[in-house]
């Protein structure tokens, strides 16, 4: 059976352990919704997102990666539903040495929650964006802010 090639989601040749900024969103598994509930969403509430215990675990991971690095920070995160969104930042004059590529710090948050979930919980790959400058940033910054906000007009958004 021939089964269709999967296309590379990195850059090619580029050095994802190198100081910068990565926009990250992971997916779960099918775009189950099992990280969060969104409620209060109208005119005069905003929306709170009320974690499960899954996304709790997914909110401990990635405080913990802030803490456990010294050159690796989580600078924004939104869990939602069915997804992760994340910008992590790389900075090698922070201290630390043998700074773990990007795919390595992803891998990590998504081993140990789906180890917490006993099941397979997210996606095989996820999506990266090189955040190129500090517009860009507050581009993606903001997106992550509002996402909760928006969620019914999210590209991930489920019934």
């Amino acid at each position: 059976m021939n089964l269709p090639e999967r296309k590379p989601t990195r850059l090619k040749d580029f050095d994802y352990s190198q100081n910068g900024a990565y926009f990250v969103t992971v997916c779960t598994d099918k775009k189950q919704k099992l990280l969060c509930n969104i409620v209060g969403e109208g005119l005069c509430a905003l929306p709170q997102v009320l974690l499960t215990d899954i996304g709790k675990e997914i909110e401990k991971s990635v405080l913990y990666v802030n803490m456990h690095y010294k050159n690796i920070s989580v600078s924004k995160y939104a869990i939602m539903p069915n997804h992760l969104h994340m910008i992590i930042i790389i900075d090698s004059r922070t201290g630390g040495d043998g700074t773990p590529p990007l795919h390595r710090i992803v891998a990590a948050i998504k081993s140990y929650t789906t180890n917490v979930y006993g099941k397979k919980l997210w996606q095989r790959s996820f999506h990266d964006h090189i955040i190129r400058d500090d517009a860009d940033y507050l581009k993606i910054w903001n997106y992550i802010d509002t996402n909760p906000a928006k969620w019914k007009e999210d590209c991930f958004y489920t019934d």
